[in-house]
């Protein structure tokens, strides 16, 4: 800020001018203190000049006595699992609040690398809301997976050094920095006095001091309430997730109490389309929070001035003088539905209507990114006369455990068995054509015929499906090549129902009405193949995610994360 702005802001802050925008008669929710405030806020060029007994001003909104409340920041999110464009993105959350992200786009890193931030950084820019980046420090997330692209420590140290980049994306590679890795410390060291985000579910005692101590300062992966209390004792901040296919908020909040509210955050990691029309996004975790018994200022501070002070974000997190007027209008602290919300001092979404539109984006570079070598003898499962390792589906969850069985046999092949819901599933390399697949068989779809297949396969995004027949199988994944990427469900070799996701095999150039009206017509396909789960796309997504526990299946085979080992 320039000596001529800053004197006016003071100013105006100190009553001798008056302020560009007057809100009047507004309850303001006080994040520094947990209390409300009867009063006006003066704005002048964006920020917050003054809190209190200002009366006039260029421009007024009387608030008539809503609670102002400032906007919500989601502290960790992968913006691409919305399938949505960064401008479309925030014409879903903006009018329900969200003001802020810290995103990680390590999906679109698996698939394009630093071209794939760097996209996703353009798309962010000139919009009604912050979004800000992590680099990601794990692409691969193991040797075990086959992305289209790697990030070693001199790419990371170069996207470090770009606008708008805050610091390391969650360091998944835990045992690497327990072992010493050279090229895991090195990521370190690149983002040191950065903030760095951790991913490490159930480290506890000298490995997590030692986890710690390296530079991890926040995990979103924490399930056990037991090792919660670990974390945020040893200087962590939890942050409480709630997504779409990981539902950790009703076992954590209980820990929150007014001595350690200051070591959590909200954040929601994986958010569907479906879901952000459905529910919504931060509102929805307040909403579900406060249900939970969590007290509403409580819930506020969570959203709003922790992730800002955690992540350094100086002007955000607190309606106060020098603060930016990113606010929110509310009618009550337990739906959170958001009458009026104001960005710089703009208003910029109404009743839940978005009133800004997104610029055109250049997509040219992440178009044409699904290659693949696949022939239908590739899916065969070869009949042994043994007990073979089997992925069992966690509900609600995205970690798996691990049982054995006997597959049933036909012919000289191993084949899905319906009765014990033992159904294929497959993962095609799609990068580079090797002609890569994984084979192995899951429980927990209910699916009785047909198959879904997906080019949304966390971390390194192959192409995953699961199914019954070969046939519709193999349908599908080749559907998605001719898609340039998508989700899709088939059955008797039909499409039944299909998600485009042309760039780079993660994103659709659809607004979001379109995109959520296309994944309900893929969950419908799936139920009428016998689905048991509300959207089974969504842990098909993470089957491949070799740094989750227990098992996972990667385009080099079936592997067992705990042992870090294939099994053959």
């Amino acid at each position: 800020m320039e000596i001529p702005e800053l004197r006016g802001l003071i100013d105006v802050a100190l009553g001798r001018s008056r302020p560009e925008l007057l809100i009047k008669n507004a309850r303001i929710v006080n994040t520094y203190t947990l209390e409300v405030e009867e009063g006006n806020i003066a704005v002048w060029q964006g920020l917050i000049a003054g809190v209190g007994d200002y009366e006039e001003g260029e421009r007024l909104i009387d608030a008539e006595g809503l609670y102002a409340v400032p906007s919500f920041i989601d502290s960790h999110i992968h913006i691409e699992s919305t399938h949505l464009l960064p401008g479309e993105f925030a014409r879903a959350v903006v009018p329900r609040g969200t003001g802020a992200v810290i995103a990680d786009p390590h999906e679109i890193a698996n698939v394009l690398g630093l071209a794939g931030i760097r996209f996703m950084i353009e798309g962010s820019r000139d919009l009604p809301l912050d979004i800000l980046y992590m680099v990601p420090s794990c692409v691969p997330a193991s040797e075990f997976e086959s992305p289209g692209a790697e990030l070693g420590p001199e790419e990371i140290e170069e996207a470090l050094s770009w606008e708008g980049v805050l610091g390391l994306g969650e360091l998944m590679n835990y045992p690497g920095l327990l072992a010493g890795d050279e090229t895991v410390l090195r990521k370190l060291v690149a983002a040191e006095g950065r903030p760095i985000d951790g991913h490490a579910p159930f480290l506890m005692g000298k490995e997590l001091n030692a986890y710690i101590a390296a530079g991890p300062s926040t995990d979103h992966e924490t399930v056990v309430p037991k090792i919660a209390l670990e974390k945020i004792r040893r200087g962590m901040v939890v942050q409480i997730r709630e997504g779409s296919s990981e539902h950790n908020l009703k076992d954590l909040v209980p820990l929150v109490n007014e001595r350690n509210s200051c070591r959590f955050m909200f954040a929601s990691d994986d958010r569907s389309p479906l879901d952000l029309v459905r529910e919504g996004h931060m509102d929805h975790i307040l909403r579900e929070a406060v249900a939970t018994g969590l007290e509403p200022l409580m819930a506020i501070r969570l959203a709003t001035l922790n992730p800002a002070e955690h992540y350094r974000l100086g002007r955000l997190g607190a309606i106060a003088p020098g603060r930016w007027a990113n606010l929110i209008l509310l009618k009550d602290l337990k739906k959170f539905e958001a009458r009026l919300v104001l960005y710089h001092g703009r208003v910029v979404a109404e009743e839940g209507r978005p009133l800004f539109t997104p610029g055109p984006v250049d997509d040219e570079g992440v178009r044409d990114t699904v290659r693949i070598k696949l022939r239908y003898e590739d899916l065969v499962i070869p009949a042994e006369e043994a007990d073979r390792p089997v992925i069992e589906l966690v509900p609600a969850q995205i970690v798996t455990e691990r049982s054995v069985a006997r597959p049933k046999v036909e012919g000289d092949e191993a084949v899905p068995d319906l009765e014990r819901d033992l159904l294929k599933l497959v993962l095609v390399e799609r990068h580079r054509g090797s002609g890569r697949v994984g084979r192995a068989f899951v429980r927990g779809f209910g699916i009785k015929r047909g198959a879904l297949a997906s080019s949304i396969a966390h971390d390194a995004h192959n192409i995953v499906a699961v199914g019954v027949a070969d046939r519709d199988i193999f349908r599908a994944i080749m559907r998605i090549a001719e898609l340039g990427g998508g989700l899709v469900v088939v059955l008797d070799e039909e499409i039944l129902a299909e998600l485009p996701l042309p760039l780079a095999g993660l994103l659709s150039d659809r607004p979001v009405a379109d995109v959520a009206a296309a994944l309900e017509g893929l969950q419908q396909a799936a139920r009428k193949l016998g689905s048991t789960l509300e959207d089974p796309f969504a842990p098909l997504s993470f089957l491949a995610l070799s740094v989750i526990p227990k098992l996972r299946l990667t385009d080099h085979g079936l592997l067992d994360v705990e042992r870090c080992s294939l099994i053959d």
